[in-house]
């Protein structure tokens, strides 16, 4: 199913639950996440449309998270920590593909790729 059709999962969930790798059946919502930060609850405030952030997946201790489409569009990615939520890094991916965000090693972005090995490669 495109994550676009999946239906929005608003059950209330905790940090330890999110799942490891991606969810293809539904889209779990940032304000179902129990102990979600303010910061990513106003993910989307800004982008058109102001979508509200959806799980993805895990990378290695990061927890990653959408607010707007894959591609083709106006969106923002955020990862946090899992055990210091308040270290957290965003990546704004504009409609034409670029992006731009800095990851926890300090280096500036301008791929989704690049920013993702760089959560991969710092816990």
């Amino acid at each position: 199913m495109k994550y676009n059709e999946r239906p929005a999962d608003h059950t209330p969930i905790r940090t330890t639950d999110l799942p490891p790798t991606p969810v293809r059946d539904r889209n779990i919502m940032a304000t179902a996440w129990i102990e979600a930060p303010a910061s990513l609850l106003a993910l989307g405030d800004d982008l058109p449309g102001q979508p509200t952030a959806e799980y993805k997946r895990r990378i290695g201790p990061w927890i990653l998270w959408r607010a707007g489409p894959a591609k083709h569009g106006d969106a923002r990615y955020w990862a946090a920590h899992s055990d210091d939520l308040t270290r957290a890094f965003t990546l704004r991916l504009f409609s034409d593909g670029s992006a731009q965000g800095a990851g926890p090693s300090g280096e500036k972005h301008d791929r989704f790729r690049a920013w993702k090995e760089d959560l991969r490669d710092h816990d």
